[in-house]
C-alpha cells in the first residue's frame, strides 16, 4: 500500500446528520462543534433518514445550511454532499452563493451524483443509471461554475467545490478535472488506494494532485484504525459522521486534540 503523509497540518470536521433529531438539538450540535474549533461542519442532502428508522424525522439540506450559517462563526459549512439531480444547477449555484454571503464566505459546495432511489422516486425526480448520473453531474458542475461567474454579487469566499464518491473509473476522473476537494470513506488501505487512483487521474489531466484536498468521512461504527492511519493514507481532512437522535459528538474533542498535536498548536 502506498502511504504518504499530508504536507499540511490536518483539518477536522463533523457531519451532523439532520435526522431523528429536533431542530433545537441539531442547532445546539452545530454551535458546539463551531465553538469547539472544528474546521468544518456538514449536513447531508437526503429527504429521509438513511440510518435508523426510515420513517423518522428529517430536515432539508439547503434551508438547514442557510439557518446554520447565521448561528456559526468560524467553521466552513456545506453539504456532504448535495445531489446535482435534485435542483437546477444554475439555481443551486445561486443558493450556494447566497448561503456563502450569509456565512461570511464559509461555504464549501459538496456535490455528488446521488444514489438513494427513495429520494428520487418520492420527490418525483427522474433517476437515470449510475454512469449517466455521473455524466449529468459533470455537466451540472460546468453550469454551476458558469453561473457563479455571472452572479452579482459573486460568492463572498472562495466557494470551493468538493465531489464525493468512490467510483474509480468516472467519479474520480471528474474530481481530478473539476473539483477542489474529494470526499471518500473506507479503511485506511482503501483510502490509500483511492488516493492513488485520484493522483493518476490528476496526472492524466495535467493537474497537480495537491490541488485536490483529500477528505475522509469517519463513521461512528469505524474499525480500529487510528487517525494517524488515515493521515498516512493521504487524508488531509477527517470528518466525523454523527447521526441523531443522540449525536456522539464528544469524539470530536479527541479528533481536535489529535489535529492540534500534529500541528504543534
Amino acid at each position: 500500500m502506498a502511504m504518504k503523509e499530508p504536507e499540511m497540518a490536518p483539518r477536522v470536521g463533523v457531519q451532523i446528520r439532520p435526522n431523528h433529531v429536533s431542530w433545537a438539538d441539531m442547532k445546539a450540535a452545530w454551535q458546539y462543534a463551531d465553538g469547539a474549533g472544528a474546521d468544518s461542519i456538514w449536513t447531508f442532502d437526503h429527504f429521509f433518514p438513511i440510518d435508523g428508522d426510515p420513517e423518522g424525522t428529517a430536515f432539508e439540506c439547503w434551508t438547514t445550511l442557510a439557518a446554520m450559517a447565521s448561528v456559526t462563526k468560524t467553521a466552513m459549512i456545506g453539504p456532504l454532499v448535495t445531489c446535482t439531480g435534485f435542483r437546477n444547477p444554475d439555481l443551486l449555484a445561486d443558493m450556494a452563493r447566497t448561503v456563502d454571503h450569509a456565512s461570511g464566505g464559509r461555504v464549501v459546495l459538496g456535490l455528488g451524483s446521488g444514489w438513494l432511489e427513495r429520494d428520487y422516486h418520492s420527490y418525483r425526480y427522474a433517476m437515470s443509471g449510475d454512469a449517466d448520473r455521473i455524466r449529468e453531474m459533470e455537466v451540472a458542475i460546468h453550469r454551476i461554475r458558469r453561473r457563479l461567474g455571472q452572479l452579482r454579487p459573486g460568492p463572498m469566499g472562495p466557494l470551493p467545490i468538493l465531489i464525493g464518491g468512490l467510483g474509480e473509473r468516472m467519479t474520480l476522473d471528474v474530481c481530478a478535472r473539476l473539483a477542489d476537494a474529494w470526499n471518500g470513506w473506507g479503511t485506511p488501505d482503501e483510502i490509500a488506494h483511492l488516493n492513488s487512483v485520484l493522483d493518476g487521474w490528476c496526472e492524466r489531466a495535467e493537474r497537480d494532485p495537491s490541488q485536490v484536498e483529500r477528505t475522509v468521512a469517519l463513521f461512528e461504527t469505524a474499525s480500529d484504525a487510528t487517525y494517524d492511519d488515515y493521515a498516512a493514507a493521504g487524508a488531509e481532512h477527517l470528518i466525523l459522521v454523527c447521526s441523531g437522535p443522540d449525536y456522539q459528538i464528544e469524539e470530536l474533542g479527541s479528533l481536535l486534540a489529535w489535529r492540534d498535536s500534529r500541528s504543534g498548536s
